[in-house]
């Protein structure tokens, strides 16, 4: 009897061990820790930070997780880490955590209470900035100016500074647009220098043209124009009168220069050998005789054809010049000269008309002749 309550007693406690030991040997999964950075790349001076996500934290009660971070430029102790990249170089850096826990002062003292992590990220090199330069109009006449413009673009938005230089003229301004000025420039293509740089040392510079046009040439000096001649042949007692020949001649002359009212007329008269030997001879006997006339064919002839024009055609005296040449002839040349025109420079060999001895001789018709008839014989 009491042999068979034992061998009971003895079942129903391995029983209870069976049961009771596997739940007492239950161990806490060991803690991890993962990290990740809020940008695989920044430029320097931008924000970056680092998160780092624990797992299989223990829930037991008073247990404590604590965080610790270590890196170039980096500050925290919680779960997330700031990283300071103004200082950075361009390079690639890695970012470490680490996690504890346990009781509170006694965090990671037991296997399973600590995990690492990291993360990477890359510091990049400010991008120069890029400009292009343009010019408007790029073609001018000297001393004339022509706007310059710049466009320019930072890739990281960088604050920029411009600057311009011509190889030849001037340019004015620091901003986006400049003023360039052919002043003192020779004519032919001026090549303008558009710079800009950023404030981490980058510069770069574009290239536009502006062409300064040659003046067109001056206009030819206007010169003086031969007109018609009058021939003083046909009246052989009157041989310095202005007939209706020469009127015809005259008559397009005073048209020339009331079509041009800026211009002058010359009138150049001219005698033969014959009309200057008696000329010559006249002047000799005169200076023994004051009151004895003098005929210079050649200056009456240019002094009847001026008259002419004032008086039938109202051409203003002051526009007509009376001369004489040594050429051999009956006749009178005239001419006009337009504004600007220097006539003793066209035309040479010749001398002024002293109109205040030579006066103009008055047109009268030719005259009848007269027959005389014998007086009736008395009765």
């Amino acid at each position: 009897m009491v042999s068979h309550t034992l061998k009971a007693v003895s079942l129903v406690m391995a029983s209870a061990c069976l049961v009771f030991v596997p739940l007492g040997c239950k161990k806490q999964p060991p803690i991890t820790l993962s990290c990740a950075a809020s940008a695989p790349a920044v430029y320097p001076g931008d924000p970056l930070t680092v998160t780092a996500t624990a797992g299989s934290v223990s829930t037991k009660k008073n247990n404590n997780v604590v965080y610790s971070w270590s890196g170039d430029g980096v500050t925290g102790n919680g779960t997330t880490a700031t990283v300071s990249t103004a200082s950075l170089a361009p390079g690639s850096y890695t970012v470490k955590g680490d996690v504890k826990e346990g009781k509170k002062g006694k965090e990671g003292q037991k296997p399973g209470q600590t995990a690492q992590c990291s993360a990477d990220y890359t510091v990049k090199a400010f991008e120069p900035p890029t400009i292009s330069c343009s010019a408007n109009p790029d073609t001018i006449k000297p001393g004339e100016t022509s706007t310059i413009t710049a466009t320019a673009v930072s890739p990281q938005n960088r604050p920029l500074t411009y600057s311009y230089s011509a190889s030849a003229g001037s340019v004015t301004g620091s901003g986006t647009t400049a003023e360039f000025s052919s002043s003192g420039a020779p004519t032919g293509a001026v090549q303008i220098t558009c710079n800009v740089s950023d404030d981490k040392g980058h510069s770069v510079s574009g290239n536009t043209t502006v062409n300064i046009s040659a003046p067109p040439p001056p206009p030819p000096p206007p010169h003086t124009q031969a007109l018609c001649s009058i021939s003083f042949t046909t009246d052989k007692g009157r041989p310095t009168r202005v007939d209706n020949e020469a009127k015809a001649c005259l008559d397009q002359v005073a048209l020339d220069l009331k079509q041009q009212a800026d211009a002058k007329a010359v009138v150049v008269g001219q005698s033969d050998d014959k009309e200057k030997a008696r000329t010559a001879k006249e002047q000799k006997y005169a200076e023994h005789h004051k009151r004895a006339k003098v005929e210079d064919y050649a200056a009456q002839r240019a002094v009847n054809a001026k008259e002419y024009l004032v008086t039938d055609q109202g051409i203003d005296a002051s526009r007509i010049t009376a001369l004489t040449s040594a050429t051999d002839g009956q006749t009178a040349q005239n001419y006009l000269v337009p504004a600007g025109a220097d006539f003793s420079s066209d035309v040479q060999g010749t001398s002024p008309v002293d109109e205040t001895t030579v006066k103009a001789e008055v047109r009268k018709p030719l005259g009848e002749r007269h027959h005389h008839k014998k007086a009736p014989a008395a009765q």
